[in-house]
């Protein structure tokens, strides 16, 4: 089989080749770099007759479930698990929600050099896991909250002061509503938020009522407007982006269209920073 005709198989060979035996278990003298083809079959739990198969090209398309068993046993990146669906079923693999545990401090370098636009990073529950200084000055003062107060859903219908920062509370609610519902689906966590749905019913009859709508929204991009304590009316214009390997999280800026806002909230966010800094 030629390598054109099998790169299923070449992926294989490559992928298991890289892997040290000793650190699985497996000893003996090698010809060849890395796990044998019966070595990974055992990891994954599947017939040796049908891994190698599969390395040769034969027996038909595999299984998701084969292939996530494989993944796990030659130990795959999720970019790299992502590959071997491409290759082995001409698909991506379904989408597994996992808890966010945060980002990584790449990504919250990046969105602290935004000095005027508030910036936060949501899960698919919507909750949230970074945000940056402007943020705390324009949107909420994230910082003061416990982690599970930190939830969009939760500061919209249960907390009176959110409320009232909205220009039209009642669009704005069935917009994220219908984009929370939206980002769960996409993200796979439709069981996972099924506590945060009930628990949200129980506190609000308002979300109760637009929840039993079933409304479905997109939330790309959009403008957003509040009557700010601090910065009056203002207008924000806003942009989501996905997380790359990250389905579960979701990236959203907010750009003041007034400059003169902009330049407020970077005086703000500067007078927090002096202040924090003379509190040691």
């Amino acid at each position: 089989m030629s390598t054109e005709k099998n790169p299923l198989g070449v992926f294989l060979r490559d992928r298991r080749s890289r892997l040290d035996p000793a650190t699985f278990g497996f000893s003996g003298r090698r010809r060849t770099p890395g796990l044998r083809r019966e070595e990974v079959a055992q990891r994954a739990n599947i017939s040796p007759t049908w891994y190698t198969w599969l390395e040769q090209g034969r027996g038909g398309a595999p299984s998701a479930d084969v292939l996530n068993r494989i993944a796990s046993g030659l130990m795959l990146t999720e970019p790299e698990r992502e590959h071997l669906f491409m290759l082995g079923l001409g698909r991506p693999p379904e989408v597994c929600y996992r808890v966010a545990g945060g980002v990584s401090p790449r990504l919250q370098r990046l969105i602290d050099t935004l000095d005027a636009s508030p910036a936060l990073v949501r899960t698919a529950a919507w909750d949230i896991v970074a945000w940056n200084r402007a943020a705390t000055i324009v949107l909420t003062d994230y910082d003061r909250l416990a982690p599970d107060e930190r939830n969009i859903l939760r500061l919209l219908f249960c907390n009176p002061t959110i409320r009232t920062f909205q220009h039209d509370w009642e669009a704005m609610a069935r917009f994220v509503v219908g984009a929370f519902r939206a980002d769960a689906a996409r993200a796979g966590a439709t069981s996972e938020i099924a506590d945060l749905v009930d628990e949200l019913c129980r506190a609000s009859p308002d979300f109760d009522r637009l929840w039993r709508e079933n409304e479905v929204i997109s939330h790309g991009e959009g403008t957003k407007r509040l009557k700010h304590p601090d910065l009056g009316d203002i207008e924000l214009e806003y942009s989501g982006f996905a997380v790359d390997g990250r389905p579960d999280l979701n990236l959203v800026v907010y750009n003041p269209i007034d400059p003169a806002v902009a330049e407020q909230i970077r005086r703000q966010v500067r007078e927090k920073q002096r202040t924090r800094a003379a509190n040691g």
